[in-house]
């Protein structure tokens, strides 16, 4: 029997229940479960409302560490190997995943890093690299940029070689912008214009977008022709209303960029994202996140503290 997290309905907390511990088939990995980290996404599926909903009740958690218990041949993977798994379920002593989710972490990186590095290093990365074909010597700007996955944008850009102006709101959030790489900052807390602002730096290659609404459409007015508009999610409230004619006539390309839909879509372009990212870590080119470690017992604490924004950094469970 093994130990793990359990929504029984909409709307309720997990709570902890004994199963039997899971059976692998024959192309899958079984792992066994040391940390795991609560996203905003696990709050919207135990709530009903992500995009990729579960049937009740499941377990939550969507990316963890721990070592290989038994793999498939010729995989790469071999039995107490150290991985992180990026797949739903996490929150669990031992669970099953594809190959395509499991990536073998270095040896510096813990298993409580290297369970909270995924998701929000993996979004801006892979979207950096794969859909907004950043390159050195470009300009990126940041929208959010103080935010869980703005930070990390900012960060990735600067070790790619790019010029990165960082769009936040106030003083605080400006100084950890600036110590996360940004060459230039924003403050939109006093930034009236924030279309001219960019255009007085210069303009923009690529715009990083987890806001939408009015700053996502201001950025999206700063692109240079040949531009690339990353559109990360809607803090803002709602989507930009962007202007195709616009889009057309400067020949900006607008890609939508939800990453865990690439574990259907390219499940190899994302692992192979997170081996490049994990050894930009190990080499100390991207800087640890900070965390907050939680026992297993106190998952639904963990939950609470995730939904009342009262942790700096991930929330991470140990099992």
């Amino acid at each position: 029997m093994i130990k793990a997290a359990q929504i029984e309905s909409p709307g309720a907390e997990p709570r902890l229940i004994e199963r039997p511990a899971p059976t692998r088939g024959s192309g899958d990995v079984l792992v066994q479960i040391k940390a795991a980290a609560l996203n905003f996404a696990d709050l919207l599926k135990a709530e009903g409302r992500y995009q990729e909903s579960e049937p009740f009740p499941f377990t939550p958690g969507l990316e963890g560490a721990g070592t290989v218990v038994a793999a498939p041949e010729n995989s790469g993977l071999t039995p107490g190997m150290r991985v992180a798994v990026n797949y739903p379920g996490t929150l669990a002593q031992q669970m099953v995943a594809p190959v395509t989710a499991c990536v073998p972490i270095p040896d510096t990186i813990s298993f409580e890093q290297a369970a909270g590095f995924q998701i929000a290093y993996g979004t801006s990365h892979l979207a950096l690299t794969l859909r907004g074909d950043l390159r050195a010597g470009e300009t990126l700007a940041v929208l959010g940029a103080a935010g869980g996955v703005g930070l990390t944008a900012v960060q990735i850009g600067a070790a790619m070689g790019a010029r990165v102006i960082g769009v936040a709101r106030g003083a605080d959030r400006l100084d950890a912008v600036r110590q996360a790489g940004a060459h230039e900052v924003i403050d939109s807390a006093t930034c009236d214009d924030l279309k001219t602002a960019l255009r007085d730096l210069g303009g923009v290659d690529v715009v990083y977008d987890p806001v939408g609404d009015a700053p996502g459409l201001a950025a999206f007015g700063a692109l240079r022709p040949g531009g690339r508009h990353l559109v990360i999610g809607f803090a803002g409230g709602k989507p930009s209303a962007i202007p195709l004619n616009h889009a057309l006539v400067k020949n900006i390309a607008i890609h939508g960029f939800y990453w865990g839909g690439y574990r259907k879509l390219d499940p190899a372009a994302l692992r192979a994202s997170l081996t490049e990212l994990f050894a930009m870590a190990a080499d100390g080119r991207l800087p640890p996140l900070a965390q907050e470690t939680l026992p297993f017992d106190q998952v639904a604490q963990g939950f609470a503290r995730l939904r009342g924004r009262a942790s700096t950094g991930k929330v991470v469970i140990t099992l």
